[in-house]
């Protein structure tokens, strides 16, 4: 099998490689700092200063899908910003962003928005496209996903609890989620909620998906930040948050009542892959440094690596 990358996946590797190292590894330091200062959910000024440069250069919105993929997903009326890299080519470019963790931002791929995006590319109407994905995809605003429960086993989605009820021209959402990922940034205006409309349904038909402005949205409660191994992940962070009585209008919802699981299902395909190398460049990083340090390091009068354990 022949691993060497093609032309053009060696050409956006490279590009998001050499930005990587010559603009967002030098402001690691400056991001720890603002990020130590005020506030722990804001805006990180150098952060935005790095993205408007890659915006400048290109290199933003790698992970969007050719405009033609080559099935039925094809938009005639909607114009993306972005090279329309493949799945593959996308992946080596994330797994150079996997190295600092902040870079998928810089570029504008970092999760919950690329997944969105996707979801608004693939099924969302032109005037939901408008309002939301023109923003997000510029980069001025964030968004949030909100599936996991926690009074249920949420990683398989037909469990899901949450309601979402039709009363005349609008929803009503009750219900409460956690986990859930961008919601502390103070950016974030937008949610796409998971919830069952319809609890008689098949299984895989009750479910849908509605998109809940997050400002003046009387009824939406953030209840509290979630730690992961100490850490709050912040300014984005996973939240849990209480929906109760949210009114929303009907045209929110997204490709229409009952396609919620489908819609799950093409959001998970491309993000999955996204992780996975994006966490390969972790893994990379943490090798390389460790490699140093054995080199770097001497016990019992030799450097480390020359010890047989390793």
């Amino acid at each position: 099998m022949d691993f060497e990358p093609t032309e053009r996946q060696a050409y956006w590797r490279d590009r998001v490689k050499n930005f990587i190292d010559a603009h967002v590894r030098p402001a690691v330091p400056t991001y720890k700092a603002q990020d130590a200062e005020g506030d722990r959910w804001k805006v990180i000024p150098v952060v935005e200063e790095l993205k408007a440069k890659a915006k400048a250069e290109g290199i933003w919105n790698l992970f969007m899908p050719p405009r033609n993929d080559g099935h039925h997903h094809v938009d005639e009326t909607y114009e993306f910003e972005g090279p329309g890299l493949t799945n593959l080519e996308y992946a080596l470019c994330a797994e150079e962003m996997g190295r600092v963790g902040f870079a998928s931002e810089v570029f504008n791929c970092s999760a919950p928005d690329t997944g969105n995006m996707e979801v608004f590319h693939r099924y969302g109407t032109r005037e939901q496209k408008d309002k939301w994905l023109t923003p997000i995809m510029n980069g001025e605003i964030r968004s949030a996903f909100l599936m996991t429960e926690p009074f249920t086993a949420s990683s398989d989605a037909t469990n899901i609890e949450t309601r979402i009820d039709r009363d005349g021209d609008e929803y009503v959402i009750n219900g409460r989620k956690w986990w859930s990922s961008g919601l502390g940034d103070p950016r974030c205006k937008v949610a796409i909620v998971m919830g069952k409309t319809d609890f008689s349904a098949g299984r895989h038909a009750a479910q849908s998906m509605l998109l809940m402005p997050l400002e003046n949205t009387p009824g939406v409660n953030v209840i509290r930040h979630l730690p992961v191994f100490g850490y709050d992940d912040a300014p984005h962070g996973h939240m849990e948050v209480e929906m109760k009585d949210v009114r929303v209008p009907v045209t929110n919802m997204l490709l229409g009542e009952g396609r919620g699981f489908e819609i799950a299902q093409g959001r998970l395909g491309p993000g999955r892959i996204h992780h996975c190398m994006r966490t390969i460049g972790v893994a990379e990083e943490a090798l390389a440094k460790m490699c140093r340090r054995l080199q770097e390091r001497e016990a019992f009068g030799k450097p480390i690596y020359k010890h047989s354990v390793w």
